[in-house]
């Protein structure tokens, strides 16, 4: 199948509309994040990303502003408006987190689970019944990428 021929499920932007990408695929996984890393990263209280698998995400012009502030970690940012982008792990190979917030069907994308709830805030509270995983939720992601 040639590329033209793949259909776009999912679109997005950063908030200045310089990077765009498009994403062939659902996402693997939808997750909250409460760790202080990814809060940090995304300025929110909590952070939501889709998982994906990379192969399916195409950015243009590019990716953004790659900064590497942990070990392990790689996050992407518009380097004209600052928007988080992307982040990629170490220990999840193959995949590319998108911030929910840049995806454009984001409202159709609700989060399936909460990953280092023992970091979320204590005023924070989201009233659902996804699993809430202490620390990392790293292998119940990667059972969602196979």
């Amino acid at each position: 199948m040639r590329n033209e021929e793949i259909a776009i499920v999912l679109t997005g932007r950063c908030y200045c509309g310089a990077i765009t990408f498009t994403m062939t695929q659902k996402p693997q996984t939808v997750a909250y994040c409460h760790c202080d890393d990814c809060r940090r990263a995304t300025g929110g209280p909590v952070a939501a990303f889709a998982a994906m698998d990379e192969r399916a995400v195409n950015f243009s012009p590019d990716e953004g502003r790659l900064v590497n502030a942990n070990p392990g970690v790689k996050r992407t940012f518009c380097s004209d408006c600052g928007s988080s982008l992307t982040g990629r792990y170490d220990y999840l190979p193959g995949q590319v987190y998108i911030s929910l917030g840049v995806i454009d069907q984001a409202n159709d994308l609700a989060p399936e689970i909460h990953s280092h709830e023992s970091e979320r805030f204590t005023w924070l509270h989201i009233d659902d019944d996804l699993e809430r995983i202490a620390s990392t939720a790293r292998s119940e992601i990667n059972d969602a990428a196979v």
